[in-house]
Formats: structure tokens, C-alpha cells, sequence
């Protein structure tokens, strides 16, 4: 059991070791996206199925509350939370539609859709880039794999390169949390960190 504990760690840094060789410059380009939307006031949109819906709803917490810094509130809506909306366009429409209609209702000129999929090919997340595309809203694809189909219709893609959905699913975390974390320091840099009195949730 043991080795097995220790396999599963170093499988994990090697794919994170990877990802940052491989995507450091691309993971800047999506820190400076976020910050000019927040300064042009405009808002970030997450989604994704399953595990990544999880990390879309905790990616918009820690930018609606807080990641380290006290600072005001930053605009980030999961588009998975609703479940009036996701059950009545998932009967009426198609489960496709989940989070397109949502963008036609709420998205903008000038917003961030950000689309979690391990395996970069989840139906739902992909007709909602293509949505976005049509409002004229930029897309963000946080995958694994090879980057599927999703990668090729965003116009930035930060890929994971693994093929095991627990591996991609820690990295997508990691990535998570830098974001925040650069977003934060580049937007109010001069306030006061809390990170040593911040209470684990």
C-alpha cells in the first residue's frame, strides 16, 4: 500500500512537471486574459461535467470571495449550480444545450467562457464554445488528454498531458489556484495577505 501511495504522488508532480514545461507561457497569456476582463468589467463563465463541474463551482468561489487576498469581490458564475436550469433544458432541449442556452441568457461581448473537460470532448462544453463564439466571447479550454475537440475550438487551450482522469483532475486544480493567485496579485498586488490566517473550508 505504501508504494502504491508513493506511485500515485510521483505520477502526479510528473504530470504537473510536464504541463508547466509545456504550458508556462500559455498559463500567462490566460492570467493577463482574466485581468483585462475584470478591468473592462466583464465576467468569467465556468463549466463542466462531473468532476470538472466541481472545479468550475470552486475556481468562481475563490474569485467571487477570496483566494488570499481580502479584496472585492470578483465576477465568476458556474454555470452548473442551477438545477431548475440544467433539469428543464436537459428534458425540453438536449443535455448539450446545458450551457449554451445559459451564455445566449447571461454571457456578453468581452466575457471569458472557461470550459473544464478531462478528455476535451464533452458535447455540452463544446457546443458552448461554439455559442461563445457567436456572442463574441472569448474561450478558455482547461483539459487533458490531447486537448479534443474543445482544444481546437478555444482560443487559448492549457492541455494536461496525461490520459488518466485522476492526474489530469489534480493538475486542473493546481491550475485553478494559480490563476487565482496571479489574477489576485496583479489586481490589488498592494493589499495586505491574509494567506497565514485564511481558515481551511
Amino acid at each position: 500500500m505504501e508504494d502504491l501511495i508513493l506511485k500515485r504522488f510521483e505520477e502526479s508532480i510528473d504530470v504537473q512537471r510536464r504541463f508547466l514545461k509545456e504550458n508556462l507561457s500559455k498559463l500567462l497569456e490566460v492570467v493577463q486574459l482574466i485581468v483585462h476582463t475584470f478591468q473592462s468589467g466583464n465576467k468569467l463563465l465556468l463549466f463542466g461535467n462531473g468532476g470538472s463541474a466541481s472545479e468550475a463551482q470552486h475556481l468562481a468561489a475563490e474569485f467571487v470571495n477570496r483566494y488570499e487576498i481580502e479584496r472585492p469581490p470578483l465576477p465568476a458564475i458556474a454555470l452548473t449550480t442551477d438545477t431548475s436550469i440544467l433539469t428543464s433544458v436537459s428534458n425540453d432541449l438536449s443535455f448539450d444545450e446545458i450551457f449554451s442556452k445559459q451564455l445566449h441568457a447571461i454571457g456578453r461581448k468581452g466575457d471569458i467562457a472557461i470550459g473544464i473537460s478531462t478528455s476535451g470532448n464533452s458535447s455540452n462544453v463544446i457546443r458552448a464554445f461554439e455559442v461563445a463564439k457567436e456572442i463574441g466571447i472569448k474561450t478558455v479550454a482547461i483539459t487533458g488528454n490531447d486537448g479534443g475537440k474543445l482544444a481546437k475550438r478555444a482560443d487559448l487551450s492549457l492541455i494536461v498531458p496525461s490520459r488518466s482522469t485522476p492526474r489530469i483532475q489534480e493538475t486542473h486544480s493546481l491550475i485553478g489556484h494559480i490563476l487565482c493567485e496571479m489574477v489576485e496579485q496583479t489586481l490589488f498586488s498592494k493589499r495586505s495577505l491574509r494567506s497565514k490566517s485564511r481558515r481551511p473550508r
